[in-house]
């Protein structure tokens, strides 16, 4: 196993670990993710299916709706959020349902952000490691 280590911007600080789900695409949680089963329900994208439940989600950015904010709050009251988030664009949407659900239910999924290179350097299944600076480690 090789590890190496990236320098990301924390937009919603936290540790988290576990395997890397990796999409292509831009997700809307709303419609997107079932904040019941963590599974991704848009079956126009490309990861549909594949459950994002207690991965590290690494997608390029949210798309659409503000009730993504809900859907990712009612996934980390379920149980089913992924164990953070690993975006190339900040989303406000998604940043404000982990903060909002970190005040009413005391548990958060950490955001990061990434530069592009460091982005797509990461595979599927590669394991990962965050910490609350924004450092990002990366096992293959």
């Amino acid at each position: 196993m090789t590890e190496r280590t990236l320098f990301g911007k924390p937009i919603v600080a936290g540790s988290a670990t576990g395997k890397a789900l990796v999409s292509k695409e831009p997700l809307s949680f709303w419609g997107g993710i079932s904040p019941h089963t963590g599974e991704i329900i848009d079956r126009r994208l490309q990861r549909s299916g594949a459950n994002v439940a207690g991965r590290i989600f690494v997608f390029p950015q949210g798309k659409g709706s503000s009730t993504s904010s809900a859907t990712l709050m009612e996934s980390i009251k379920t149980g089913v959020a992924p164990a953070a988030i690993i975006n190339l664009n900040v989303d406000p949407i998604l940043a404000l349902g982990s903060i909002v659900s970190d005040e009413l239910y005391h548990k958060a999924v950490p955001i990061v952000i990434l530069a592009e290179k460091d982005f797509y350097s990461i595979k599927e299944d590669d394991h990962i490691t965050i910490e609350p600076n924004g450092t990002v480690k990366v096992n293959t």
